[in-house]
């Protein structure tokens, strides 16, 4: 028997979409993708945000974000039978959002992994049969604000020993197993050359499939020992005020079909979505003809190391003036773009920045860092 599973990338039905929500009319939104995941035996989308009401926010940085717990009613709608939890969202509102996410998908019937009330529950793989065969699910995020090391409520980390442990928890077990990760460098269109090697890692400790997402744009794929690694589906459907008419509003949607014996079969669907509109529509033939073009020339810098890690160079130039200012002492808006630009000096000494280079760099320092800061 053949088992056709559907997967997307972040799922955050808020803002525009909230109100239409509250109004129950929302379905009109979704009609034309709902099709795709009808198709299918199973389908699996990742939650970005928890279900519940904006109450006591944690401590972090970047935005909090939250969706209506009947935003569940949308997952019964595209035949959703598990969501991925773990992202770097998960527990924006603590404990509490993320059981009043649980309790909203209970209440829809629908299933979650990659989080849970400690360590050993959030990295407990998903094992599910659909047409005579089974599946096993790890999800894993990476750390950011949610992640749990131990007791503590939380999304399970990527951590490669944690990963590589929970493979062979069930590798015997199951007929396929599947990882699906939360990771990488948002807006940039390409795996670095470390998460390519983590993800193939996890092929070789036993993954018949690697799906991952985070990064808000659509990266590209490849087959490794007969293993579909997709490095990133874009978003599904996540509106953002100021991120319209761009990268951010294009997504992918993954068809794998396993059969026992044979290889994965894949196949691609763009989306458009929460644009100059509300909701999420399937692009139309010609333009996912040239995203489909688009995908492959990023497959081609994907199988060449040499090119992956020169693209990477050119990403990291971008990136280390603003990172740089981010570890200045510098306050406030005003001075920390003056100092961007160029326009007043670093505050901060070259022996002070080797310092801060071999406690970050070391994995045993790091750890005391880690443990520092967050004193």
């Amino acid at each position: 028997m053949k088992v056709k599973i559907g997967f997307t990338g972040d799922f955050c039905p808020w803002l525009r979409m909230e109100q239409l929500i509250k109004e129950g009319n929302w379905s009109p939104l979704l009609e034309t993708v709902q099709p795709f995941f009808l198709e299918n035996d199973y389908n699996i989308i990742d939650l970005e945000a928890p279900l519940t009401p904006p109450i006591n926010p944690i401590k972090k940085t970047g935005p909090h974000i939250n969706a209506l717990p009947e935003s569940a009613k949308i997952l019964n709608y595209l035949n959703t039978k598990l969501v991925v939890t773990s992202n770097n969202h998960m527990m924006d509102y603590g404990v509490d959002g993320l059981n009043s996410t649980y309790d909203a998908l209970k209440k829809h019937n629908i299933n979650w992994v990659g989080s849970g009330l400690n360590l050993q529950n959030a990295i407990k793989p998903f094992v599910f049969e659909q047409n005579g065969l089974s599946f096993g699910i790890i999800n894993a995020t990476e750390n950011e604000w949610t992640t749990t090391q131990g007791a503590k409520p939380g999304c399970a980390p990527i951590d490669p020993v944690l990963i590589f442990n929970a493979i062979q928890s069930i590798r015997s077990k199951v007929d396929f197993v599947i990882i699906v990760a939360h990771g990488g460098h948002e807006h940039y269109e390409l795996p670095s050359p470390r998460i390519k090697k983590l993800y193939r890692f996890f092929v070789d400790a036993g993954a018949n499939a690697v799906i991952a997402h985070h990064t808000h744009i659509i990266s590209g794929f490849e087959h490794y020992k007969n293993a579909p690694i997709y490095y990133s589906l874009g978003n599904f459907c996540f509106d953002w005020e100021g991120l319209r008419n761009g990268t951010w509003n294009k997504g992918m949607m993954v068809r794998l079909s396993f059969e026992k014996g044979l290889p994965v079969q894949d196949e691609r669907f763009y989306i458009h979505h929460m644009d100059d509109f509300i909701g999420t529509r399937m692009l139309p033939f010609n333009e996912q003809k040239e995203l489909e073009e688009k995908v492959e020339a990023l497959n081609l810098i994907i199988s060449d190391d040499e090119k992956l890690e020169a693209s990477y160079e050119i990403f990291l130039k971008q990136k280390t003036r603003v990172f740089n200012t981010w570890i200045e002492p510098y306050q406030g808006k005003i001075l920390a773009g003056l100092h961007v630009k160029g326009l007043i000096p670093s505050l901060m000494s070259k022996s002070k920045r080797r310092l801060l280079l071999n406690l970050t760099r070391c994995e045993s320092h790091r750890d005391i860092l880690i443990k520092a800061l967050e004193e």
